[in-house]
């Protein structure tokens, strides 16, 4: 029984001797210094707070909106002494042709810039077929679905050929 206790008094005093000191008095740092009374300390922001206000668009909020394209300054590169030409074109002929392209794909974007936020709204669509007062429409031959126009004439009907220099 006293070994028991001297060895338990032993353990207890080795691992007091490791733990730090706390013998209740404060230790004085800047951190701990007393807050003057003109002073506020600012208020801390959270973390969800602080990562909901990035805006890592902020320098260009407008970058990514459709039509921004124009804003920003791409566009094809200029012709070198060591730029490929295709073999039966000269450099000006090439650099036209390139001209021609990009013009080609900047007058398409602008018709879909044209485009973009035009909806159709969806219940005024279905008044409009009557959908909502009869099923008129689902006697039609396409459902009352609006049909796209295609570049060929799908029908089976023989169309006449236009008239020209062999035709009667």
């Amino acid at each position: 029984m006293k070994t028991t206790a001297v060895v338990t008094l032993a353990c207890i005093a080795s691992a007091s001797a490791f733990a730090p000191s706390s013998n209740g008095a404060r230790v004085s740092t800047s951190l701990n210094a007393a807050k003057k009374k003109d002073q506020q300390a600012p208020a801390k922001k959270s973390l969800f707070r602080t990562i909901a206000e990035m805006d890592l668009f902020a320098p260009k909020a407008d970058q990514n909106d459709y039509g921004a394209r124009n804003k920003k300054q791409i566009g094809t590169a200029k012709l070198g002494d060591n730029s490929y030409i295709p073999a039966g074109l000269t450099k000006a002929q090439y650099e036209a042709i390139r001209s021609a392209d990009e013009k080609k794909k900047a007058e398409n974007y602008q018709k879909n810039v044209a485009k973009a936020g035009k909806f159709l709204d969806y219940t005024q669509f279905y008044i409009e077929r009557g959908t909502d007062t009869s099923e008129a429409w689902n006697k039609d031959i396409n459902k009352g679905h609006r049909m796209a126009k295609t570049k060929y004439d799908w029908s089976g009907k023989e169309v006449d050929a236009a008239k020209g220099w062999f035709s009667k």
